[in-house]
């Protein structure tokens, strides 16, 4: 079963940043839970929110980019 600790849901709530929410091991658990690579979850959580937001935005529009061209 996963449970979340005190910092993990402070961190989900927004009132502490991904860096000093949670450790390694808790990040792994996290990520593994939320079908989330390990490593690609480490090197986001050592960016600002707004990296990770700008991140997020490219990959949106790379799909979009990939499943416009997968139906012409």
């Amino acid at each position: 079963e996963f449970a979340l600790d005190e910092n993990e849901l402070f961190m989900l709530a927004g009132y502490l940043s991904h860096q000093s929410a949670i450790d390694a091991e808790s990040l792994e658990r996290y990520a593994y839970n939320k079908g989330l690579d390990p490593y690609v979850a480490g090197v986001l959580a050592q960016e600002p929110a707004e990296t990770q937001r700008a991140v997020v935005g490219i990959l949106s529009i790379l799909k979009s980019l990939a499943k416009s061209t997968t139906e012409e």
